[in-house]
């Protein structure tokens, strides 16, 4: 058992030494790689703010309207290069915005003017080689496709809606069109009988449904093989694109970095003297226990600033606050698991039976605890938007990174030197 508690505390001792490596800020090929994700709070960058002019939409379709515009506005920051934009809508009143802000970006007119024009939605018509086999004219058409765009634009586009199948229950889109849209796109399909009919939005490919039939009445249904995610997806950029919700651009600013620095800094010093205050108590009132505890700690530390920036998750102020706020947690495990224990060495056990009793008994208690915060922390990031979201997400991280580093990482040492 001793012998395999030491290679699995090697093996941890490996992981965190390459892990201290990979988030060394200063590591020129690391961060070349792949570098901290920093938030507008501490880089700068700008900021805008669209009104969304939800007059012509139904109150029934608004909060589809403007989850589409979100999802459109954010592809079309990506395609300027802008790596993790934040993009939060808000309603105040009957007030729809956008908060857009763009972290390290300060020269962004060209990505203002593509941002600014409302989604445009149309149909084109794809022209297919001919081909007398069926195979090679599919093959074709994906390698080169040519694309007409027709007459038939979101305007002619009421709405469109998310159903399932009667037989096998599977996601469908359904599309309404006006009266006039719905005489165009008889038209339309009854030239492009056996043909996919392509849909964009902004020069994007949506979809392209292969028409079956010419259809009347101003009713279309697209099927395939979705998901429920995507055909919701795809639900909402219809929306964003046929419903007239145009956009205004309301205010904008570039945001400077020197505020956001020097409260980095105040907050990374807190952090370290806090760190080594909780470090000293346990020292101090565990000993030889407390030793462990504090290896463990420092190993948490360098594993969940690993985990941070293998994902690209985007550290703000407030996320390097929940994390901050985590260190002080991961103690806390430890604490209960040595309370147990010692309890144990009173009653005359021996050290590793000590240790095995008191990491179980303690477990229910770590178990409640730690879901209490995981629980909270995902309320907090699926509700809340902005700063409050980044705190959640790192907080939530920290706790998930706590409980392995008490009940494996300090476990794994204790076994280890259980004779000791």
């Amino acid at each position: 058992m001793r012998l395999k508690s030491f290679l699995l505390l090697l093996l941890i001792l490996l992981v965190a030494v390459a892990a201290g490596l990979f988030v060394y800020p200063k590591s020129p090929y690391v961060n070349k790689l792949l570098p901290w994700r920093l938030g507008l709070d501490l880089v700068g960058g700008s900021q805008l703010i669209y009104e969304v002019d939800m007059s012509g939409v139904a109150s029934g379709d608004r909060d589809l309207v403007i989850a589409g515009l979100r999802d459109v506005i954010e592809r079309r920051v990506n395609l300027f290069g802008v790596s993790e934009p934040s993009i939060v809508t808000s309603k105040a009143g009957g007030s729809y915005r956008l908060l857009v802000e763009l972290a390290g970006v300060k020269d962004i007119s060209e990505a203002i003017k593509q941002i600014g024009e409302t989604p445009f939605l149309f149909f084109a018509e794809v022209e297919m080689p001919e081909s007398a086999d069926k195979s090679a004219e599919q093959a074709d058409l994906e390698k080169q496709p040519k694309f007409k765009p027709t007459e038939l634009t979101g305007r002619y586009v009421k709405k469109a809606q998310l159903a399932f199948g009667r037989v096998g229950n599977e996601p469908q889109i359904f599309l309404e069109f006006t009266g006039e849209g719905a005489k165009i796109f008889e038209e339309v399909t009854s030239r492009n009988v056996g043909k996919p009919l392509a849909i964009f939005l902004d020069n994007n490919l949506l979809s392209a449904p292969r028409v079956s039939e010419k259809i009347s009445g101003g009713r279309a249904q697209i099927t395939g093989r979705f998901t429920i995610q995507e055909a919701k997806k795809l639900v909402e950029r219809f929306n964003a694109g046929a419903l007239p919700a145009p956009i205004k651009l309301v205010n904008q600013q570039t945001i400077g970095a020197s505020l956001g620095q020097d409260s980095l800094q105040k907050m990374i010093w807190a952090g370290v003297y806090g760190t080594f205050a909780v470090m000293l108590f346990m020292l101090l009132y565990y000993h030889g226990l407390g030793f462990f505890a504090v290896a463990a700690l420092c190993i948490y530390i360098v594993l969940t600033l690993a985990v941070f920036k293998l994902f690209s998750i985007t550290m703000s102020l407030a996320g390097i606050a929940g994390f901050i706020l985590s260190i002080g947690m991961a103690v806390d495990a430890n604490i209960l698991i040595f309370e147990r224990t010692k309890e144990e060495l009173r009653r005359g056990s021996s050290r590793g039976a000590a240790i095995d009793t008191g990491f179980n008994r303690a477990w229910t208690s770590i178990r409640d605890s730690n879901f209490t915060t995981i629980l909270t922390s995902l309320i907090l990031f699926y509700l809340t938007s902005s700063f409050v979201k980044g705190f959640a997400l790192t907080l939530l991280i920290g706790v998930v990174m706590s409980m392995f580093s008490a009940i494996t990482v300090t476990r794994t040492m204790l076994r280890a030197f259980s004779k000791l």
